[in-house]
């Protein structure tokens, strides 16, 4: 028996043992099934098996068994690639700018938004109001707009004091449009959007409504938009606008106009 065997069997490590390499199955790497031969890249995966295309188009399913294939002659474990992670969509704010999250509201500046009462304070509230809450910007309604010129004046606007005023029907010609002639600071800009209401830039198709009703002159405008649609009270016919209106794609242009040009001047750097 002497010489039978150039060395001890038992010499070195021999109770370790080869490893499998594991290998991502990616799209287009080629490996060939150990047990088939069969050889294809890989196109994808059907019930926990890697499904391969050989060059003449035919596909198969094999499982992921431990050494089932080989790659470039060499036995290896195929493994499902991990999913990368899908990045977040951004959010976006009602006003459909990029919401920033983590971001608490600034201190309210001294500049100030004025609407002309609390259902455009609401509706403005409802789609800018996380874009004013990051730039610290307040909006206070007003009690109409007869006496503009003299509340501008006791707000004393300057260069790090704007104002910004939003004006409802606002058109050449109107009462709104004299009354507005009379404010010139440079550090106030009054803009506005011709509907006789807020109610009114509220987009139709965001009630349900094919247009909003004629009111014929001399009536009052929301009584009579009430009485058209067969709502008992004004705030009921409010509660119902302001419940429909998620984003500015439910309000009409001028307004959205009117806003962002208002914010945009109250939040220039001096």
């Amino acid at each position: 028996m002497a010489g039978r065997y150039d060395g001890d069997v038992l010499a070195g490590d021999w109770r370790r043992r080869k490893v499998t390499p594991e290998v991502d199955a990616e799209p287009d790497l080629v490996v060939e099934d150990a047990d088939s031969g069969f050889c294809g890249a890989v196109v994808g995966f059907d019930a926990g098996a890697v499904v391969l295309e050989d060059r003449h188009g035919r596909r198969r399913n094999f499982p992921l068994l431990p050494a089932a294939f080989l790659l470039d002659g060499r036995p290896v474990t195929l493994r499902r690639p991990a999913r990368a992670p899908v990045p977040a969509a951004r959010r976006r704010t009602a006003s459909g700018s990029i919401a920033v999250d983590g971001v608490r509201a600034q201190v309210a500046k001294a500049s100030r938004i004025w609407v002309e009462g609390v259902h455009d304070a609401a509706l403005v509230e409802r789609i800018w109001g996380d874009d004013l809450r990051i730039e610290g910007v307040v909006v206070e309604p007003l009690d109409g707009i007869d006496a503009l010129a003299d509340e501008v004046r006791a707000f004393a606007p300057g260069p790090g004091r704007r104002l910004g005023v939003l004006v409802d029907h606002l058109v050449p010609g109107s009462k709104e449009s004299r009354i507005v002639g009379r404010v010139t600071s440079p550090h106030v800009l009054v803009t506005g959007h011709p509907y006789v209401d807020v109610w009114q830039a509220v987009r139709p198709a965001a009630l349900g409504i094919a247009a909003w009703p004629v009111v014929p002159p001399g009536q009052p405008w929301k009584e009579g938009v009430c009485a058209a649609l067969g709502v008992a009270e004004p705030a009921d016919m409010w509660r119902r606008i302001l419940s429909r209106v998620d984003s500015f794609a439910d309000v009409e242009t001028p307004l959205i106009n009117a806003m962002e040009r208002l914010i945009d001047f109250v939040t220039e750097p001096r």
